[in-house]
């Protein structure tokens, strides 16, 4: 019995037929000893491992966010997504899930392989073409009658829905989502062979008072070239990218070219309120200053340097006296 777990009733019977006598515990303790054969289902090939699912269910965690607030925009009402469960499973058992008559957006994620399908519950999609068209979010399922304006509000809506998947995705892959196929019919899409591992995300989506399920399904064959970037010791890297040389001279050449304002104070004053709204043409203001005391040169605020005011060239100037040492942002 080992690997499996009994329930009480199970336990019960067992310790009933043992002491009745129906089961001899010596038999029991042979078969124990035994090598145990374990059925395996080829159909539901186990392709990744419980690390590499935890994995994607933080990546769609982040997805289901950015979700969140594009339909929140879009539809201005209460919208919340977040993901239910992951799972991978075969595409056969997958297409078997969902409703026979559902919208079903196709996409392409260059450069990796394979195309992703998104799955949208008839109720979520026709709440949020009900409030795209001004309505109050009333859910009314007729995905049998798709007109070609509803089609096509409806595949423009999910095509840029789907563009936040790339943000989620930018720690382990850069792909550029494409939009490629609409579809209402199950059937009518194999993008798969039906025995093919897939992993499907499903969104628990609320919509005002419409609630259903968004259920995100990706090929092994889209996942297949970075699935190393899906364990954990990916994630627990902390190296630091080095900048190459010529980054750093570029860098160097663009922040000697930077501008910063300099400001030789000739000193300043507080006066009332009362003497300032009745200051008129040659009134004379007495700064706090000897004429012939050193100015405070400030850099972008910051006193940096002493010096004395003069004339260059017949143009007013200041010559730098010494270097003000510590100065700070707080003028310290």
């Amino acid at each position: 019995m080992s690997g499996e777990v009994l329930s009480q009733s199970e336990i019960d019977a067992l310790l009933s037929a043992i002491s009745t006598g129906e089961m001899d515990a010596d038999e029991l303790k042979k078969e124990d000893t035994e090598r145990k054969v374990r059925v395996y289902d080829f159909k539901r090939a186990l392709r990744f491992s419980k690390d590499q699912i935890r994995s994607l269910t933080r990546i769609h965690e982040n997805f289901a966010r950015g979700l969140t607030t594009y339909f929140s925009a879009q539809l201005r009402t209460y919208v919340q997504i977040n993901v239910a469960s992951a799972d991978q499973i075969p595409y056969e058992e997958f297409i078997r899930s969902i409703p026979k008559m559902t919208i079903l957006n196709v996409f392409e994620v260059p450069p990796l392989d394979g195309r992703i399908l998104m799955e949208v519950n008839p109720n979520i999609a026709y709440a949020m073409l009900d409030r795209v068209l001004g309505g109050r979010g009333t859910s009314v399922n007729k995905v049998e009658n798709l007109t070609e304006i509803e089609t096509k509000i409806m595949s423009n809506m999910f095509e840029r829905a789907f563009e936040h998947l790339q943000e989620a995705w930018a720690s382990i892959a850069e792909i550029d989502p494409i939009f490629t196929d609409f579809e209402v019919n199950p059937q009518f899409l194999q993008m798969v062979s039906p025995n093919e591992t897939v992993v499907v995300i499903s969104l628990n989506t609320h919509i005002g008072e419409t609630s259903g399920m968004i259920n995100i399904c990706i090929p092994h064959v889209v996942l297949e070239p970075i699935i190393p970037k899906l364990s954990v010791h990916y994630w627990m890297q902390t190296a630091k990218k080095e900048r190459l040389p010529q980054e750093i001279e570029v860098l160097e050449q663009r922040i000697k070219k930077a501008e910063l304002p300099i400001v030789a104070e000739l000193g300043s004053t507080d006066i009332s309120i009362q003497d300032f709204l009745t200051l008129d043409i040659g009134d004379v203001i007495e700064l706090n200053q000897i004429i012939d005391a050193p100015l405070v040169v400030k850099v972008g605020d910051v006193p940096k340097f002493i010096g004395q005011p003069g004339k260059a060239n017949k143009r007013l100037a200041v010559q730098i006296l010494e270097k003000i040492e510590g100065g700070d942002e707080d003028g310290k």
